[in-house]
C-alpha cells in the first residue's frame, strides 16, 4: 500500500454519543443547497494545481448548488416524518434476519417470530434459548435500530407451518414434523439434514415433505405470509415520529450442492405478491428466473409493488453466485434487479480474500483480506459439533482453488471487463452488511453483547466451541432523507449504502471533478459535494480535462451508554480498473487517519489502549487517473484494535487467547463446562495462534465499506 496524495484534511469537532443523525441536523442551514445531480457531462476547465495542504477555499470561492431536485416518490399512505433532512441521514438497519418460520432456526428450539424480531430490533428484550434448548437467555440490543426485514426461507413457510403451528393438521404428526419439534439436540441435527435435502441442497431437485400430502402446505404457507405482511405493518412506524421501519421479505433459499446462491427479496411497500416465488418455483440452478417472476409478479401486475434482490455474502458461493451473464437479458436483468450485495454477515465477509500462512491473496495483496474469511467455500461451514467438524466439504479451500469470483472485490473488476465487451456491467453492485441471525435478533452484531444467531447451536459455550470462525454480522445503512419505506428503498436502489461489520460510524464518500481540495473546512460541506459531484453507489463519465477528487469524511461511532464508540485509525480507498488490453488491477491507498498510531487492546481486559481519530475528513485526487480507463472507487474505514467476540467469551470462561497458559486454561474451563453438560473440547480453539492460521485473530479491526463509484468512458450500469 502506498500513502496517497492528501489535498486537504480537517477535524470536525467530536460527535456527540447520541445518534449519528443528529450531527447532519446541523447542516440543515443550508438545505436550500440541497442535493442535485450536476452537469457532469458539460464542458469545465481543468483544475487549478493545489499544494497538499492546500486552504480551505472561502464559501463565496465555490459556485453555488442548484436547487433541491425530488428526493424520492411516495408510493404509500403515511403521516409525513417530522424529521425529514434533505441533505439525507444515516439509518442502520439489517436486512437479513431469519424466524421460528424458517426451518434452521426452529429446529434450534429458536421460538421467536417475526413480532418477536422486530421488537428485538427496536430495543426491547427476548427470551432465546440456552445451548440446552431452554429458553433461558434474555438477549437485548444496546441501541435500536432505525429499519429491519425479516427474511424467513421461501421454500419452507407452509411446510414449517405444517409442522410446528396446528396439532389438529395430520401433517403435523409426519415423523419428520415431529423430529423439527423436538428438543433432543441430535434428532434437531437429523430433522435439519432433512430439511437442507429438501430445498435441493444435494444433488436433487427441490421437494416437498410428505407432510404436504397429509395437510395443505400452500394454504399454510399463504397464511404465514400473511402473518409475516402482519407484523411487518404493526411494527411499522406510520406516524409523523417516524422511529422505525419495516420491510415485508422473505429469503430466495437456493442451495445447488451447499453452495450459497440466497437471495433476499425486499418490497418497498405493502403491494406484494400472493405468495414468495422460491426455488420450488424456478428450479434448481436458474435464479435468472427469479427476476423474471418478481418481473411478472411484481414489477408488472398493475398494483404498484416494486422490489429488489440483495446476493448474499458470497465468500461460501463456490463460484456460481457471480457468473458471466448467459445472454445480454441476463446481463440487464441482474443489474437492475440486484443493485446491492451483502458483503459480509455471521457466515463471513465476502470482500477479498487473503492467506497470511502463504502470504498471498485470490487476486489481491491487500493483506487486510484476512478479516473474517472462512476456510471453506460452501455451507457446509456450518457442520461442527462437539468441537468437532463433520461435513468433509467444510475443509480449506487453498488460495490457488477458491473461485476468484467469491469475493466481491473481484467481481466488481470482473464487470468492468464485461462492461467493455458488451456495454453493460452486470456486478456493479453497492454494500450492505447484516446479521443473517437465525435467533430472530436483527442488529445483533455487538461484539460485547453477542449472543449467537443460529438459536441452541451457537448459544452459550457452543459458540466458542461450534461456531469460533462465525462472526457477530454487520449492518446494512442507508442515506436517505427520512425513516420511511419510499426514502429508505430509494436509497437502496441509488446504492447511497454502505456496509459495516457491526459499529456504528458514520462515512460518507463524493467524487466530482467540481470537488473543491478545501470542501472539508465548509459549514455547508455536504450541500457543496451533493451538488459537485456524486455520492457513493453513483456513476461518473470521465472527462480528459477535469480528473474527480474524491470527498471522505467518517466520524466514529459514537456508541451507548456503558459502551463506548471506538476511535477510527485510518481512511482508505480501494480502486479497481481494467487497462486497455482488458487485465483488471487493483490499488489500496491511505488518505487520511495513521497505520502506526499504536493502539492495541491491554491482554488482561481487551480494554482498548491508545488513541486515533474521532472523526477524518480529506478530499483525495487519483494521481494515476486515466480518463480512458472503467474503474471503480469505494472508501474502507477502519477502526482502532479490539478484541473479537469470542476472545471476550474465552476470557469471560477463564481462558486468555494471550496467555502462555491458554491450554491449561482451556484443558480447566473444559473440565468446568463437561461437568455442566457439555461435550468435547469446548475451549481450545481459544488458544489458536495468529501465526498458525491463515485468517483468525483474536483481535480485530471493525470496518465500514462505503458503495463505490464508477468512473469511465462507458460507466453505464445497464
Amino acid at each position: 500500500m502506498r500513502r496517497g496524495r492528501r489535498l486537504h484534511r480537517a477535524l470536525p469537532p467530536r460527535p456527540s454519543a447520541r445518534a449519528p443523525g443528529h450531527f447532519f441536523a446541523a447542516t440543515r442551514a443550508a438545505a436550500a443547497l440541497a442535493i442535485a445531480l450536476p452537469a457532469l457531462l458539460g464542458p469545465g476547465s481543468a483544475p487549478a494545481e493545489v499544494s497538499k495542504r492546500a486552504p480551505a477555499a472561502p464559501a463565496s470561492a465555490s459556485r453555488p448548488a442548484s436547487p433541491p431536485s425530488p428526493a424520492f416518490e411516495r408510493s404509500e399512505e403515511r403521516a409525513a416524518c417530522a424529521d425529514h433532512d434533505p441533505l439525507r441521514r444515516p439509518f442502520f438497519g439489517d436486512l437479513h434476519v431469519h424466524t421460528s418460520y424458517s426451518f434452521d432456526s426452529y429446529i434450534s428450539s429458536q421460538r421467536n417470530d417475526p413480532a418477536g424480531a422486530y421488537r428485538y430490533a427496536k430495543g426491547e428484550a427476548i427470551v432465546l434459548p440456552d445451548a440446552f434448548g431452554a429458553q433461558t437467555v434474555k438477549a437485548r440490543l444496546q441501541r435500536p435500530l432505525d429499519f429491519a426485514a425479516v427474511t424467513d426461507h421461501s421454500e419452507f413457510l407452509g411446510q414449517i407451518s405444517v409442522c410446528t403451528m396446528d396439532p389438529w393438521r395430520a401433517g403435523y404428526w409426519w415423523p419428520h414434523c415431529v423430529m423439527t419439534r423436538a428438543n433432543h439436540f441430535w434428532t434437531q441435527l437429523i430433522a435439519a439434514s432433512w430439511w437442507t435435502t429438501l430445498g435441493g441442497m444435494s444433488d436433487d431437485e427441490p421437494s416437498k415433505s410428505f407432510a404436504c400430502n397429509l395437510s395443505d402446505c400452500e394454504a399454510a404457507g399463504s397464511e404465514t405470509w400473511q402473518a409475516i405482511q402482519q407484523a411487518a405493518e404493526s411494527a411499522y412506524d406510520r406516524t409523523p415520529a417516524c422511529r422505525f421501519t419495516t420491510f415485508v421479505g422473505y429469503e430466495y433459499t437456493e442451495s445447488p450442492q451447499t453452495y450459497n446462491l440466497h437471495r433476499n427479496v425486499i418490497f418497498r411497500n405493502d403491494r406484494v405478491p400472493p405468495m414468495p416465488i422460491s426455488s420450488y418455483d424456478t428450479g434448481a440452478g436458474s435464479y435468472p428466473a427469479l427476476w423474471k417472476m418478481l418481473r411478472a409478479q411484481c414489477l408488472e401486475s398493475g398494483t404498484g409493488c416494486d422490489v429488489l434482490a440483495i446476493p448474499h455474502n458470497s465468500n461460501l458461493a463456490g463460484g456460481l453466485m457471480f457468473r458471466d451473464p448467459a445472454s445480454p437479458e441476463e446481463g440487464r436483468e441482474r443489474a437492475f434487479f440486484e443493485p446491492l450485495v451483502e458483503l459480509t454477515q455471521h457466515k463471513g465477509a465476502s470482500e477479498c480474500r487473503f492467506d497470511r500462512l502463504v502470504g498471498r491473496g485470490v487476486d489481491t495483496a491487500d493483506e487486510l483480506c484476512t478479516f473474517e474469511q472462512i476456510a471453506g467455500d460452501n455451507l457446509q461451514m456450518l457442520g461442527s459439533v462437539d468441537g468437532e467438524v463433520l461435513a468433509e466439504k467444510a475443509a480449506y479451500v487453498p488460495i490457488e482453488r477458491f473461485a476468484p469470483r467469491d469475493m466481491v472485490r473481484n467481481a466488481l473488476k470482473a464487470g468492468l471487463v464485461l462492461e467493455s465487451k458488451t456495454g453493460v456491467n452486470p456486478f456493479e453492485m453497492g454494500f450492505i452488511g447484516s446479521t443473517d441471525t437465525h435467533s430472530a435478533s436483527p442488529g445483533g452484531a455487538e461484539e460485547d453483547n453477542y449472543t449467537g444467531h443460529l438459536g441452541r447451536r451457537d448459544a452459550g459455550h457452543r459458540n466458542v466451541e461450534d461456531h469460533f470462525f462465525s462472526n457477530a454480522g454487520g449492518h446494512a445503512v442507508v442515506w436517505a432523507e427520512e425513516n420511511s419505506r419510499d426514502a429508505i428503498f430509494a436509497g437502496l436502489r441509488r446504492r447511497e449504502t454502505y456496509a459495516t461489520s457491526g459499529t456504528r460510524p458514520t462515512v460518507r464518500f463524493f467524487a466530482g471533478p467540481a470537488i473543491e481540495p478545501g470542501l472539508c473546512a465548509a459549514p455547508d460541506m455536504i450541500a457543496r459535494a451533493y451538488a459537485a459531484g456524486v455520492p457513493m453507489g453513483g456513476r461518473l463519465a470521465a472527462r480528459a480535462e477535469a480528473a474527480p477528487r474524491f470527498l471522505v469524511q467518517a466520524m466514529k461511532d459514537p456508541g451507548a451508554p456503558g459502551h463506548p464508540g471506538t476511535d477510527l485509525q485510518r481512511v482508505q480507498i480501494i480502486k479497481g480498473w481494467v487497462d486497455a488490453e482488458g487485465a483488471t488491477h487493483e490499488q489500496v491507498v491511505d488518505v487520511a487517519g495513521d497505520a502506526n498510531n499504536g493502539a492495541s487492546v491491554d491482554p488482561e481486559s481487551c480494554r482498548p489502549t491508545g488513541v486515533g481519530a474521532a472523526s477524518l475528513c480529506t478530499v483525495w485526487e487519483d494521481p494515476d487517473f486515466d480518463p480512458a480507463q472503467s474503474a471503480f472507487y469505494y472508501v474502507r474505514v477502519l477502526e482502532n484494535p479490539t478484541c473479537r467476540w469470542s476472545t471476550l467469551q474465552c476470557q469471560a470462561a477463564g481462558v486468555n487467547p494471550f496467555s502462555p497458559q491458554c491450554p491449561a486454561q482451556a484443558e480447566k474451563a473444559n473440565l468446568a463446562a463437561q461437568a455442566a453438560g457439555a461435550a468435547g473440547d469446548v475451549y481450545g480453539k481459544c488458544c489458536l495462534r495468529e501465526a498458525d492460521h491463515p485468517f483468525h485473530s483474536p483481535v480485530i479491526q471493525e470496518r465500514a465499506w462505503t458503495s463505490p463509484i464508477w468512473i469511465g468512458p462507458a460507466a453505464s450500469g445497464g
